[in-house]
């Protein structure tokens, strides 16, 4: 199978785009909008519930979890049913690096070098993941996020989710920050490492998780006692929460014999543009929804409220 080469396929470093302050202002608005807009709801309930339910073919909240390979059987299920949730969604932030990883490698590789991205954002993410799972059974109980204590009249583990998810949908913002050339940029000429630490931050998502499905299976983790079921079920929730991502991002590869990824390496102040903008966009989504969305639903703080979320 042939790969399409781009005109300049051995660019280094990306292309400004015109018009950076307008373009963060931009992304950081649409990152509010979409906080404010957001219906944990439906995304949790409707879908994710059902997903769940439909693909293990039993009600996956109410169904205990018997035995090791039922236990690792739901870890991807729910991670795959948590894809869109408030707690995940910033991960559809990784197309636009995983692209331009692609596109800044060159397409003379063919598909094997295209796709290596992929491989390599994967890595990161089931590193973190493996080690909060392992970890995680170790500690038990002791874990906010295990906890159902409170503390100023709002739950421990939403603490915890706030104090996470906060911090990485900071990183995320720096990266687009850093992508767009307003901060300087470690990853300019290491797109390897960029995607590296992106794939560490979503399998990070765990560490703050709030999501039931996941809070089902992170109690099964720790019953069973043995952490290297933890670190195994936490890895494929990781991965089915992202595997639509990475599946829809391999896909168009494959079946454009690389055109896309050439298409991008051709283009890189846009490749820049739109890989900044989403995780600007992304990234203040979480800090927003996480930080001054769920404070305010306790009494610290007011946002906005849509009449679906009442």
């Amino acid at each position: 199978m042939t790969v399409t080469a781009s005109k300049n396929p051995d660019v280094t470093t990306p292309q400004r785009p015109p018009r950076r302050g307008r373009l963060v202002a931009l992304s950081a608005v649409a990152g509010l909008l979409l906080a404010v807009l957001w219906s944990y709801e439906f995304v949790d309930h409707v879908i994710g519930d059902n997903v769940a339910n439909a693909l293990l073919g039993h009600d996956a909240k109410a169904t205990a979890l018997g035995g090791t390979m039922a236990g690792l059987a739901f870890a991807f299920v729910s991670g795959l049913a948590g894809t869109f949730t408030a707690c995940n969604i910033a991960m559809a932030a990784s197309i636009g690096p995983l692209g331009q990883a692609s596109a800044r490698t060159g397409t003379r590789g063919g598909l094997p070098a295209l796709l290596r991205p992929v491989a390599w954002m994967t890595a990161g993410m089931v590193a973190v993941a493996g080690v909060y799972g392992f970890a995680g059974v170790l500690i038990g109980d002791g874990l906010p996020q295990l906890s159902t204590a409170t503390a100023g009249g709002m739950p421990v583990r939403l603490i915890q989710s706030m104090v996470v998810f906060g911090l990485i949908g900071l990183a995320f913002v720096w990266l687009g920050l850093a992508t767009l050339g307003v901060v300087p940029d470690p990853f300019a000429r290491r797109p390897v490492a960029r995607v590296v630490t992106l794939g560490a931050l979503v399998g990070g998502f765990l560490i703050g998780r709030p999501y039931p499905l996941f809070n089902k299976l992170f109690h099964w983790a720790v019953d069973s006692g043995n952490p290297l079921y933890g670190a195994g079920a936490f890895i494929l929730q990781s991965l089915g929460n992202l595997i639509i991502v990475l599946a829809l991002f391999s896909l168009v590869v494959v079946l454009t014999r690389g055109r896309v990824i050439a298409w991008m390496a051709e283009r890189p102040a846009t490749t820049t543009a739109v890989t900044g903008a989403m995780l600007i966009a992304l990234g203040t989504f979480s800090v927003i929804y996480w930080n001054v969305r769920l404070p305010s639903i306790f009494g610290y703080g007011w946002f906005p409220t849509m009449w679906y979320n009442s």
